[in-house]
């Protein structure tokens, strides 16, 4: 007998009016930030406003390399610290989150506890006890903005943790993993054709998750005095207001491009194995 459900489910009518609303909230801003980007010089009282791609051509003008090539230097930097930002949630968090699955659940809770406190914690706070571990970094490693990746990674703990958490609290990787070895299956093939594939959801989350906080922190970055996307456009936009705007939706459609494509990463394989089922007799 199916457990009794309350409230009246929502009509087809319904969800497309709300996908809607929601999607003409997100759209409207995003083409109103085009459209300050297309405008040419002020508007006038016979022709008005004036169009073109100008701004967008005066980005790779030769002419305005200096202009421009910190903001461009900015992005490169914020795109390698997201790199390592996610090795580093991909060697040390993902591993230790399945190790204590399979072999110490007792130690979950504190997991949990150690990876919340950063959220917790404002960032101005947390960057005023980075300076003196970062003044060790910087002797290791250099003071370059990639090592910025240690830090970031510990501001993207929370965010990271919990897809991966809540993918594993869904999966019985303990079942599977003792099926698989009772079959003959080493752990590295437990872990690379078992656990791995059942938790691509929330892999996959936990990584745009963390290159969205990467492109999106600021305080780390300011506070250290390293140029990242977020500081080399804080700057551009004190001289030109077009170009912080133009890198602005270029960090939104590059952001929404990712999302699709691990979206449909995440549902490939499913969506492959079920036609399988219904293909086989």
């Amino acid at each position: 007998m199916s457990a009794p459900r309350f409230g009246a489910t929502p009509s087809i009518a319904s969800r497309n009016i709300i996908l809607i609303v929601v999607g003409v909230v997100f759209i409207v801003p995003i083409l109103a930030m085009i459209q300050f980007t297309l405008r040419i010089g002020q508007p006038t009282d016979k022709g008005g406003q004036q169009y073109g791609v100008q701004h967008y051509l005066d980005l790779f003008n030769p002419a305005n390399e200096s202009t421009y090539d910190p903001l461009f230097q900015g992005v490169q930097n914020s795109l390698v610290i997201a790199l390592f930002t996610v090795l580093i949630i991909l060697v040390l968090l993902l591993p230790t989150m399945i190790l204590i699955e399979l072999k110490f659940p007792q130690f979950r809770k504190l997991l949990e506890f150690v990876c919340l406190i950063p959220i917790t914690i404002p960032t101005v706070v947390l960057v005023v006890g980075f300076i003196p571990a970062y003044q060790v970094v910087a002797q290791i490693f250099g003071s370059t903005p990639y090592t910025l990746a240690f830090a970031i990674g510990i501001i993207c703990l929370p965010y990271a943790f919990r897809p991966i958490a809540s993918n594993l609290a869904a999966v019985e990787v303990t079942t599977l993993s003792e099926a698989a070895r009772s079959l003959g299956a080493s752990w590295f093939e437990v872990m690379w054709r078992v656990i791995l594939p059942n938790l691509r959801r929330g892999i996959l989350s936990a990584i745009l998750l963390t290159v969205a906080v990467v492109l999106g922190e600021y305080t780390i970055a300011s506070f250290l005095s390293q140029t990242t996307f977020q500081t080399a456009l804080l700057l551009i936009q004190q001289t030109d207001p077009y170009a912080g705007v133009i890198f602005a939706v270029f960090a939104l459609i590059f952001v929404f491009i990712l999302l699709v494509l691990i979206g449909r990463v995440g549902t490939f394989r499913g969506g492959r194995v079920s036609r399988r089922k219904r293909v086989t007799p």
